[in-house]
Formats: C-alpha cells, structure tokens, sequence
C-alpha cells in the first residue's frame, strides 16, 4: 500500500517550468477507489503535449496547480483494489497513456472506443468524472514516483515487450498505430506518407513498414533523410525545397498520409495531389490554425480528411502485441528522473533522436 504523503513528483508551477524550474513537491493523487490500482512508476516518456500544457500553451499553468504531467507511464502495480480490471495483480508490469479513465456507459464505451468517450479523463490536469470516491479528484501524471488510478486504463505488459521502449508507445505510438490500423495499412492501403519523422513519425513508420506498406517519409530538410530510410521508409523528400516539383513527381502515390507535424500554418492543398483516387489525408499532429481544405481536389478524387485521438486500452493491448510480434523498437534516449530539468529544455530544443524517457531508477528503472 502507497500512503499519500508518498506521492511526489515533478511539479509545474508557472510558464517558466520548463526552462529548468520544475518543482519536486508532495501533490495530493486521486482518492482511492477499490478498483483502482497504485503504480510504482519505472518509466515515463516526455511528449509535446506534457510542454504544451506546463508552458501555458493550453491555458495558464495557475489554472490548475500544482501540474505533475506525463502521460507516457510504465510501472509496477503495487497496490490493488477490491475490484480490479484487466486481471491485475500486485507486480505486474503496466502502461498508463494520455488517457486514465471514461464514463463507462456511453455509446464508445461500450464498443470498446472509450478514446471517444466525451467525459474521458485525460491523464493529467483533468477531473474525474467517476467513482463514489474519486470523483473531482484532479488526474495527476507519470513525471513522478507514484501513479494511481482506474486499473482499466493501466495495461499489462506483454512478455518479450521492454518497459522502457513500451513508454513512448503509450501516446505517441498509440496515436500512429490506431489510425494506420483503422484504414487497414498494408491490406488496403499499401502506400503511405508519413508528414514528419519526429516523435510521432518515426513510430508510424516502424508500425507502417511492420504492417507491409511502402513508407514515403516527408520532413522539412534532408537532415533526418538516413534515418528514415534505417526506420523503414523506401522514398524521402524535404519539404523545404522545391515542394511543388518533388509533389509532381509523385503526383497519386501514396493511398494513405499521416500528419504528424503542428506547425503554426499549414497548408493541406500542397498534398492532396499525392493521394491516389479515394485517399485518406489523416491529421494526428495538433496544428493551431485552422485547416483551409480545398473543396474540389476531395470531390475529383473521392479523398478524405480525418483525424485520430489516442487510442483505447485494447487498442494499445493489439499495438504492444504487434510490436513485439515484429520486433519494434521506438528511438529513445534516456535522462534519469532528477534530471528533468535538463531534459525538458533540450526536449524543446528539438534534440530528441527520436523521444525522451525518464527513469526512475531508485523505483528499479534501468538507465
């Protein structure tokens, strides 16, 4: 059993955490319900959406203080309630994502897609909207020793996956995996791009590869060009050049194109022209400024745009099996946990090859 006052964590306190100001601090978990679970945290990946939210990009960190964000968690249950979901056990190895609970009762719910859950409670900064106890507790993250919440959203580890390398699948790679699932990659769709080979990218082109499709890798220079081709991808082209020529060059190539990027602006219509007839243009990467969508290159060519959140607990069950089916193994590099003062501002920096993993290794995590 964890007492309360043995949660402590990594803190945002203002917009300035992440220039090296965070703060180790007590902060209060989520009220115990018997069918959650505590988790000794082991790992924890740093996402865009952890800066985002601790730089006051989503709204001012006072707001809602103090933030233990974090939503990439690999840990071991230490604690189990009386009603524990997913067969839990006290030692086993689980992963915890961008999501930590949903109602339950809805439509999505129950079709398994509680990813599309309308009161879903997102992993850190939000209320939960559940249990006779938890409910309004504030859901706090994995930059920390300790987690605690609904064992339906803590998924055990397949054997054969490595808990480090499972961390960044939790939310970046859950997020690429779900849609290259959903519209059938390398069944259906056997030409994909893949729009940034980052974070985010450079998984979607080890699942797409893994899934038999050839991979187009799309970045802005040539500078990330032999990486992608040791990911995977079989054709690469920089969007800082001629962008218009390298499009005419492969003018109806590709059946499937993943957004990863979020740049300030973007403009959609100068790759609708690489889509094959009934193509899908989809948008995983958070762009801030609305999409100006052409009208008549979908309707000539029967294409379409979505979008993808996340993905649900069995959707990332599916996503550990098939990576260690196919031996995928996401690029990290690793800080140790007291040192994420230093990670985060190099995080911003853009130097992740290709994602940042903090280890808890006074937890048991291995550096």
């Amino acid at each position: 059993m964890v007492a309360d006052n043995e949660f402590k964590g990594w803190a945002g306190l203002d917009e300035k955490a992440c220039d090296g100001h965070m703060s180790f601090q007590e902060f209060t978990p989520k009220k115990w319900d018997e069918d959650d679970v505590d988790v000794k945290i082991l790992y924890c990946g740093i996402c865009g959406s952890d800066v985002s939210s601790l730089t006051g990009e989503w709204g001012p960190v006072k707001d809602i203080c103090p933030q233990v964000c974090g939503h990439e968690i690999v840990g071991e249950v230490v604690r189990v309630g009386t009603s524990p979901e997913n067969g839990l056990k006290i030692g086993d190895l689980v992963g915890i994502g961008a999501q930590s609970d949903s109602c339950r009762e809805c439509e999505w719910c129950k079709e398994g897609k509680e990813n599309y859950c309308a009161t879903q409670t997102i992993t850190f900064n939000y209320p939960y909207n559940r249990g006779p106890n938890g409910k309004g507790s504030i859901a706090r993250g994995g930059f920390a020793k300790y987690w605690r919440g609904p064992s339906k959203f803590a998924v055990p580890l397949p054997s054969g996956l490595e808990p480090d390398v499972a961390a960044p699948m939790l939310c970046g790679g859950v997020t690429v995996y779900s849609p290259l699932a959903r519209f059938e990659i390398g069944t259906k769709r056997k030409r994909v791009g893949v729009i940034g080979v980052g974070g985010l990218g450079h998984m979607a082109i080890l699942f797409a590869k893994a899934m038999g499709a050839e991979v187009t890798a799309i970045s802005r220079t040539d500078a990330k060009k032999e990486d992608a081709f040791k990911l995977g991808a079989t054709d690469y082209f920089a969007t800082g050049g001629d962008l218009q020529e390298a499009v005419k060059a492969r003018t109806r190539s590709l059946d499937f194109i993943l957004c990863t990027i979020n740049p300030e602006s973007f403009s959609i219509s100068d790759y609708l022209p690489l889509l094959t007839p009934a193509g899908v243009f989809c948008i995983v990467g958070v762009i801030p400024t609305p999409l100006q969508v052409p009208a008549f290159p979908l309707i000539m060519n029967s294409a379409c745009v979505a979008g993808s959140n996340i993905g649900s607990p069995k959707e990332i069950t599916e996503m550990f099996e098939f990576a260690v089916k196919h031996n995928i193994k996401p690029w990290i590099q690793k800080w140790n946990f007291d040192d994420i003062n230093k990670a985060l501002p190099s995080f911003q920096k853009g130097d992740p090859r290709y994602r940042f993993v903090l280890v808890n290794a006074d937890n048991g995590g291995k550096l």
